[in-house]
């Protein structure tokens, strides 16, 4: 206890000092950023693999990867040493994207609330951009983007693309259940949602945008509003990007069930393992062992005396 009240009194001593020198480098954004990275991953570098192996046994986890580009877990949401513990499914229309891809499920077709064709708008300059939603170049400017940039946003060509639901995609592979779903479509997010049936995964990682990018892309606040009556809060975001703004315009959001209702209770005991796997993984230790006392999950003893650097 002595030890770290010294040493906060110590940071608090050197801390004004430091924030003097990185105003004169004007370097102080660029220090944020740094030392708030560092802090997300701060979990990363325990190992919980033997643990996982114990908790989930010869089974996989499902997980959905909705604009796929790079290939499972490519945004490296959690350390790529747990990637062993899925079966992954990719989607993405864009059929180049994931023809590498291998011993994977690969749906190549867009998701929306019904089965339907879409109009797809391609940018070859940024394919990671290309959406159902054709670029609002006023918006970009808000995204901080150079007059000489915007040029990457430029629509190459426009394609019709068959599109279903989640569930009728999944329906269709025989895959009953999902764990963990990650969505990242440009402005398809509230759709997609929309059809994801009577599947509720374990956690949910949205990549939402505050200040649209796209024209008539949905409202970010119905897009947390159905997730919310969907049963789940939020337990991370992460800003994403620059903005001349001094708020996010756009993050990446993270979701579970609500543990504090019933549904919540209910999806997380009845997937205990697979929801603790999860949230070891992300290094969502403390969170998890709030949880756990509160619904009382039955394999806390192992990460009970664990600490979330995170918080330090």
């Amino acid at each position: 206890m002595f030890s770290r009240k010294l040493m906060t009194s110590i940071a608090k001593i050197i801390l004004p000092f430091l924030s003097k020198i990185l105003g004169i480098l004007k370097a102080n954004s660029r220090a944020v950023n740094y030392f708030e990275h560092k802090r997300t991953i701060s979990n990363d570098t325990y190992n919980f693999e033997n643990l996982i192996d114990k908790l989930l046994e010869e089974n996989k986890l499902i997980g959905l990867d909705v604009g796929a580009k790079g290939g499972f877990n490519s945004d490296k949401y959690f350390p790529k040493k747990y990637n062993k513990f899925f079966k992954s499914i990719l989607v993405d229309p864009l059929e180049k994207t994931t023809k590498n891809e291998k011993n994977q499920y690969i749906i190549n077709k867009g998701l929306w609330s019904s089965s339907c064709k879409k109009k797809l708008y391609v940018l070859n300059k940024r394919p990671e951009s290309s959406s159902l939603y054709e670029p609002d170049i006023n918006s970009l400017k808000i995204y901080n983007y150079k007059d000489k940039e915007l040029s990457l946003f430029d629509v190459s060509k426009e394609e019709i693309i068959e599109c279903d639901t989640l569930s009728a995609c999944l329906e269709k592979l025989n895959i009953d259940n999902l764990d963990y779903l990650k969505i990242d479509t440009q402005g398809a997010e509230l759709e997609i949602l929309k059809g994801l049936g009577n599947f509720r995964p374990l956690v949910i990682k949205l990549e939402v945008r505050i200040f649209p990018m796209y024209k008539n892309e949905p409202s970010w606040s119905k897009l947390i509003s159905l997730i919310y009556e969907l049963g789940y809060i939020v337990t991370d975001w992460k800003r994403i990007g620059s903005s001349v703004t001094r708020a996010p315009v756009e993050m990446d959001m993270i979701f579970i069930p609500n543990f504090l209702t019933d549904f919540g209770k209910k999806l997380i005991k009845t997937k205990e393992n697979q929801f603790t796997s999860l949230l070891l993984m992300t290094g969502q230790i403390e969170l998890l062992k709030k949880i756990s006392k509160i619904i009382d999950l039955k394999y806390s003893e192992p990460y009970s005396q664990i600490e979330d650097r995170y918080f330090n």
